[in-house]
Parts: structure tokens; sequence; C-alpha cells
């Protein structure tokens, strides 16, 4: 991130020789011109990406001689992955403040669509910019294309509702990530047949709903042999989702997997734990935190299907910046991947 801050002091010749390419070289990537091996072009987006780069990107806001405004709609409550977007966002305010830019956070009930859909109401004529962590519902479809109209640029941030007029959105493909997940169970059960649980924040959240189709496409497909219980939902809440965790075990003695397809992962490590069951359970989750690098590390899950906060937080804000500018967005730097995490691999 410091490299970030300071990324309104680099140059092109900066950026060029930390990539190993000529500015020439580094000016058709910026660009998308021809001409690039794409081993040489991957090189310079990372480059460009750990630094948040935009070639005169101060001396062009100066220029206007006005500031943007951003905000930010949070889930409220004390989702672990959600607070590390934020601590990065706060983290860009020296860069944004160097582009004549602000944000501010706002946190609401996401579960809600009435309260999500007030919030964003609430936020008309007051922002340049919105990313709203979203739920696919009509009354907030409604309320994001009603701050559209009227002239404020919204980004969904990983989750989506892709039939509103938002600009863009900021996330992994959750379809994908499903399956990943999917496959990681399928692959780890420990026993040839048994029963998998499935726990969500919300399926009205776009990304657990299309989460959950992704691992039941792999699991029906690949591993007919697992049946699969139909999902349970806990709002993402530690208490909930160890309540839930535990109906699973009681209710279902041949239960030897569990995807937790949101947060709450500290109370399904509670249940998996106070029934013995580490060992016999297989554990699949997301994000990669301190609870579940500690869950990895004492063998209560087995993989966390993780993306990385960081990179998502600056694809927001740059994100908006561009389109508050008129400036393309590069679409592989704001690409966000998808990675597996286990015991071994830990960073």
């Amino acid at each position: 991130m410091r490299g970030e801050m300071a990324a309104s002091h680099l140059t092109l010749k900066d950026i060029a020789r930390e990539a190993g390419v000529s500015v020439a070289t580094l000016d058709r990537v910026l660009h998308g011109r021809p001409g690039v091996r794409e081993d040489t072009a991957r090189r310079v987006r990372e480059a460009i990406d750990r630094h948040g780069f935009r070639p005169f990107a101060a001396g062009a806001e100066l220029a206007k001689g006005r500031s943007s405004r951003f905000a930010v709609v949070m889930p409220e409550g004390s989702n672990v992955f959600m607070s590390m977007i934020l601590d990065h966002i706060a983290e860009m305010s020296g860069w944004l403040a160097a582009r004549r830019a602000s944000v501010e956070t706002t946190k609401t009930n996401v579960f809600n669509p009435a309260a999500l859909a007030q919030t964003l109401e609430s936020l008309a004529g007051r922002y340049d910019g919105v990313a709203v962590v979203a739920l696919d519902h009509q009354s907030v479809r409604a309320a994001i294309d009603d701050l559209v109209a009227e002239g404020t640029y919204v980004v969904t941030l990983v989750s989506d509702v892709p039939g509103s007029r938002r600009h863009h959105y900021i996330g992994i493909d959750n379809v994908a990530a499903g399956r990943t997940a999917g496959s990681l169970v399928g692959r780890f059960a420990r026993t040839g047949s048994g029963k998998i649980g499935v726990i969500a924040g919300s399926q009205s959240l776009r990304d657990h709903a299309e989460r959950i189709f992704g691992f039941n496409q792999v699991m029906s497909l690949e591993y007919p042999h697992l049946s699969v219980l139909g999902p349970v939902e806990g709002g993402d809440h530690d208490g909930e989702n160890e309540a839930l965790m535990k109906r699973l075990i009681s209710g279902h003695p041949d239960l030897i997997g569990v995807y937790n397809v949101g947060a709450g992962t500290p109370g399904v490590a509670k249940a998996i734990t106070d029934a013995g069951r580490e060992s016999t359970i297989t554990f699949v989750g997301h994000d990669l935190t301190n609870v579940t690098r500690k869950c990895l590390l004492r063998g209560v899950m087995d993989a966390v299907v993780a993306q990385d906060p960081g990179h998502e937080a600056r694809s927001a804000m740059r994100v908006l910046l561009s389109l508050v500018r008129g400036e393309p967005i590069l679409a592989e730097q704001e690409k966000i991947r998808i990675d597996i995490v286990m015991r071994d691999n830990l960073p």
C-alpha cells in the first residue's frame, strides 16, 4: 500500500523499469495496443496494479479544478472480510487526495432490501460515485437505477446486481468460486458416501446464490455419491451459523462435509470442534482472514476459496475515479482472481 499511496510521484520510466520493459512497451500496454507478448503484458499490468498507477492522473484532476466524492456502502456487523476491505480503502485516502477525491463509508443491513434501498436513496445528489455490496432485489435494483439516472456512477462490490444499470461489478466470478468449493469438498470427502451441508448468509445475495449454483453443479455432475442437503441461511452471523451447524451434525449422523458460502466461519468451526468432528467433517469456506487462517492451522478447515480484499478495495476506487474522469477501465487490471489456500500454502 505504501507504493500505491506514493503512486502520484511515480513516472512512466519508474513503472517501466520495475517491469523490465521500455517506456514504449509500457505505453502500448497502457493503451491496449498490439505487439506485446502476453507474459510481458502481464508483468507490466502487475507492476501497474501494485502501485495503482495512473499516468498524469493527479495533474489532470488538478487541471479540472474540482474534487470527487465517493461513498462505499458496506454490511453492518462484524464481517471480518468486509472490515478488511474497509481498512484497505481507508489506507487509500492519501492516494485519493492526490487525485482530488475522497471517500466516506456507510454501513447498513444489506440483507434487508428495504433498508439497503433506503440507504442508497439517501445518497442521491451527495456523491459522484457509489460502491455498494448489494442485494439482488427489485427495490435495490430500482434504487441503483435512480442513482444512475441522477448522474451518480455506481459499482457493485463483492455481490452483483446484474439486472440494474450499475456501471461495473468488482469481484470474483462467484459461480466459478462455488464450483471450486465443490471440487474441493468432493476431493477431500473422506468416505465413499455421505451428506454435505451448505450454510449461506442469504440466497438473495447474488454472490451467495451463484456460489451455491456452482457448488451444486459440480457436486451433482462429478460427485453423485455425495448427497448435498438444501442450503440453510444464517445471515452471516456467528451465533446463527453455530446453531445451524449443530443441527446439521445432530440431524445427520452421516454428515461428512460442509460448505460455508459466506461469513460466520467462527460459528461453524465452533460447532464442529465442540462435536469433536474436526477429522471427520470436510470444511471448506471463503476468504482468508485471521479466523480462517487459525481454522486451517488447527485442521478444522480443509481449504479456503479466497479473494484479495486489497485488490477489491483498490479496484473500486480506481474504477470510480476512471468513471468520473471518463477514462478507460483496464479490464485485466481490475480482474479479481480466485485463490485456493490450504494449511500448506498459507501466505
